[in-house]
């Protein structure tokens, strides 16, 4: 009695298609003798076999094997599958006699793809498409159906497919690709992968040499050729960047290497390795210290692969990739602990183009767990001595300066902050600054946030301050700060002094003083004899080291005494925290400038 074939997916049963035909040992010899014969006969035998298969499949003949595939049992015939598989013609030779049951394993595809090429061996039509095109490529590959078999086999029929329609665009090219990632390895044994990324490279090499092109040809009509070439670059990484960046990281890779070596220009792959990025990435961008939380492993392996796949496209030319770009990468770096290559390629980088950097670009967070800085400081002074070995315009120096100043405000008051660290990037930061107040800023933040620092280490911390380059408004400052040490005091109202009496000097020889001068030179004279005391004083305290522990207060109340009688003789306001914007000038009236001169 006929029955009707049964796909058996575990508990369920349904009907499947496909309706399996009786074959005995006398047609498998039959299908053997095939293989010897020659090419017309063999093609006519093969219309036979299928004239003879349409009529079992008429005559619902029941099945005589069944198939395994991955859980999912198929009931079917030999004769047809033996007829156009190779790889299940071996199988049941092999078999033991009356072995009716055939598991196959690691079929590209699982079920779905088998019941493809059922359906070919049974004659049954089906569409080939973009979608389906590489699973049956593939489980025609895995199945051995080949013209050796049969006329028309599945693997010619699926090859005209792939080149006369799945390779003529860019957008086939691509999903075929990326369907291709899942039948791995069978997909690059066939050349599948490779002839996919082939052709995306020619296509999207072509289409940007056709726009530079015609870049040039708007620039010999007299268009800006630098911003129309930069134009149309723009405009060809747009239409392919977002097909592309759905391909696994190993197969974005081939690819943009495969457009490279077309000649491609590898400056215009820094948007898509950037959108890249951010698709792979995206949580990462918004990343904090102090709360790296455990993730799954396996999806922090695939981002930091991804991340270290990315570095290594970056093109090494300066101010090719954004700093801000850079400063991300490297955050992720360090939160994915990636390899020690990765993070010093990312600090040499960054380091190439501090001068363009922001201050949040190197506000990089601490993930450690130690009870160590804020921010990461170590990361931080690498960069800026892979900047202070490069020998940078004097432009980009002063940049550094002030930014580094920034940052050393920014980061003064972590508590957890060593002097040691502190210093050291002071004495690594550029010294080609106009003035020393936004190190002086950051210095006296940090003895505010430091108040058990010793004498010892304020006068090392304060040793690092140019007195000399501090404006008029922050020596006034300087000269009521009681948190700088003794020494660093007495240079400042020196300093200030000799810029007041230079000043003086050149407003004498412009403008003649009066008669009633020797008042001046008498009160200037006081001021000399008191800083002169400061300074005899300040000797006496420093060789009484058994009384030490009460220098600190004899300093401050010297200072503050020398400080009081030395703002007699100057015209400068400040605040608690901060000084006047406004800066004092030399009146040109004879009688404003007797009255603040000092000879």
């Amino acid at each position: 009695m006929p029955i009707l074939a049964m796909v058996d997916h575990g508990e369920n049963q349904e009907c499947l298609v496909i309706v399996i035909m009786d074959v005995e040992l006398e047609q498998a010899t039959l299908v053997t003798t095939l293989d010897m014969m020659p090419a017309k006969k063999k093609e006519l035998m093969s219309h036979a076999m299928k004239r003879t298969s349409e009529w079992i499949f008429s005559q619902e003949i029941s099945s005589d094997v069944t198939i395994h595939v991955q859980g999912v049992s198929f009931s079917l015939h030999k004769f047809p599958l033996v007829s156009k598989c190779g790889y299940i013609r071996k199988l049941i030779l092999n078999s033991k006699e009356g072995d009716h049951a055939v598991k196959i394993n690691d079929v590209p595809g699982g079920p779905e793809g088998f019941e493809l090429a059922a359906k070919f061996c049974y004659g049954i039509n089906f569409e080939l498409t973009i979608e389906n095109i590489a699973m049956a490529r593939c489980v025609a590959e895995f199945l051995e159906m080949t013209e050796e078999y049969s006329v028309g086999n599945l693997v010619s029929r699926t090859e005209a497919y792939i080149n006369e329609v799945g390779l003529n665009s860019f957008a086939g090219a691509v999903s075929i690709l990326q369907s291709s990632e899942r039948y791995l390895p069978v997909s690059e044994n066939v050349k599948l992968v490779t002839r996919c990324v082939d052709t995306i490279a020619l296509i999207v090499t072509k289409e940007s040499q056709f726009c530079l092109s015609a870049s040039a040809e708007c620039s010999s009509d007299g268009l800006d050729s630098s911003s129309s070439s930069l134009f149309h670059l723009k405009e060809v990484v747009d239409w392919w960047a977002e097909d592309l960046v759905v391909l696994s990281i190993h197969t974005f890779q081939r690819a943009l290497l495969a457009m490279i070596s077309r000649g491609f220009n590898k400056y215009a792959l820094v948007p898509i390795l950037m959108l890249y990025a951010r698709k792979c990435l995206q949580d990462l961008q918004e990343i904090s210290g102090k709360g790296k939380n455990k993730g799954d492993p396996n999806q922090e392996n695939e981002k930091r692969v991804v991340l270290e796949t990315i570095v290594s496209l970056l093109p090494r030319e300066k101010n090719a990739i954004s700093t801000s770009f850079l400063s991300m990468l490297l955050r992720s770096a360090i939160y994915l602990e990636t390899t020690v290559a990765c993070r010093v390629d990312l600090e040499k980088r960054m380091g190439l183009q501090l001068g363009q950097a922001v201050l949040d670009d190197i506000l990089i967070p601490s993930f450690r767990f130690d009870g160590d800085t804020l921010f990461d400081i170590d990361t931080v002074q690498r960069i800026l001595m892979n900047f202070g070995e490069l020998d940078g315009p004097c432009d980009d120096m002063a940049k550094v300066g002030k930014l580094m100043e920034s940052y050393l405000a920014e980061i003064a008051s972590d508590s957890n902050l060593s002097l040691l660290k502190f210093m050291n990037l002071v004495e690594h930061t550029p010294n080609q600054r106009v003035t020393d107040d936004g190190l002086y800023k950051a210095i006296d933040i940090y003895l505010k946030a430091h108040p058990a620092l010793g004498d010892t280490e304020r006068k090392k911390l304060c040793s690092l301050l140019n007195c000399q380059k501090l404006t008029s408004e922050a020596c006034a400052h300087a000269a009521q700060n009681e948190r700088l040490s003794a020494g660093t005091v007495v240079q400042v109202l020196y300093y200030e002094q000799q810029r007041l009496r230079d000043a003086i000097d050149d407003g004498s020889r412009s403008n003649p003083l009066p008669d009633d001068v020797s008042s001046l030179q008498k009160e200037n004279k006081d001021l000399k004899l008191e800083l002169l005391k400061a300074k005899m004083k300040l000797k006496d305290i420093e060789k009484e080291k058994s009384h030490s522990d009460k220098s600190p207060s004899r300093t401050r109340s010297l200072i503050s005494t020398v400080s009081k009688k030395f703002l007699k003789f100057t015209p400068f306001l400040w605040f608690d925290h901060g000084v006047s914007n406004s800066i004092t000038r030399i009146k040109d009236k004879a009688s404003k400038v007797r009255r603040h001169s000092i000879s």
